[in-house]
């Protein structure tokens, strides 16, 4: 079986600017990403739901959950993702399915077509004015919201008071981050390992995976 490979394994670790760096970013590579869709009127769908993943549901819009199978974020009233640790998807897809079984629903698996890149730093919201139309500044820490970014779309995830996750397509992995690598030039940009830059909500998923190779020195390409 082929070994994976995030779609940012190829850049250089280490400053992307001449500028002292005032932002690090992180790819969070190979999570789980299943694409739920349902009713929330339905009672049948939320309880199936709910008892896989270890809660209801959360209904109001750019609301995010933290619950025991992962992190699921509001997409629309009848779209939730939910980002789950890598060797749990299978488990919990199967699970999924059982249950919605009868159900006016679909769950589907799209972890190959999506990844997430963690953004910290005093300067990070600075950062999102330029690629985005959508008022980050507004969007409490803990929610998320979709929005576009260029010609692409993103949904920004934002964990807590000192960063964001991205979470977007992995078609448009190098044409965005070329756009947030110009965006940071003013702040200055550090490229590291997911370890040096934990995102609170979406780091501790990635924690039974295995461990990556140590970190190249700066300049030094990482290994697939």
């Amino acid at each position: 079986m082929p070994e994976l490979r995030s779609p940012l394994a190829h850049l250089p670790l280490g400053p992307a600017t001449r500028e002292p760096a005032a932002l690090t970013a992180a790819e969070l590579p190979d999570l789980g990403y299943l694409v739920l869709r349902g009713r929330q009127d339905d009672p049948a769908f939320m309880a199936a739901t709910a008892a896989v993943l270890g809660a209801p549901l959360p209904g109001r819009p750019r609301s995010v959950l933290r619950a025991p199978a992962g992190v699921v974020l509001w997409q629309s009233p009848d779209e939730w993702w939910l980002l789950c640790a890598r060797d749990q998807r299978d488990r919990l897809l199967s699970s999924l399915q059982a249950a919605l079984a009868g159900c006016f629903a679909q769950v589907v698996d799209n972890s190959g077509g999506f990844t997430s890149l963690r953004v910290s730093g005093l300067p990070h919201l600075q950062l999102l004015r330029h690629l985005t139309p959508y008022d980050v500044e507004a969007l409490p820490a803990g929610d998320c919201v979709s929005t576009v970014v260029s010609k692409a779309s993103m949904t920004i995830l934002r964990s807590d008071a000192a960063g964001v996750a991205l979470v977007f397509r992995r078609s448009f992995a190098d044409y965005l981050w070329r756009l947030i690598e110009r965006s940071a030039r003013p702040y200055g940009l550090r490229l590291v390992e997911a370890r040096q830059c934990p995102d609170t909500l979406l780091s501790p998923l990635l924690a039974a995976q295995p461990a990556q190779a140590p970190a190249p020195a700066p300049g030094q390409r990482r290994a697939a």
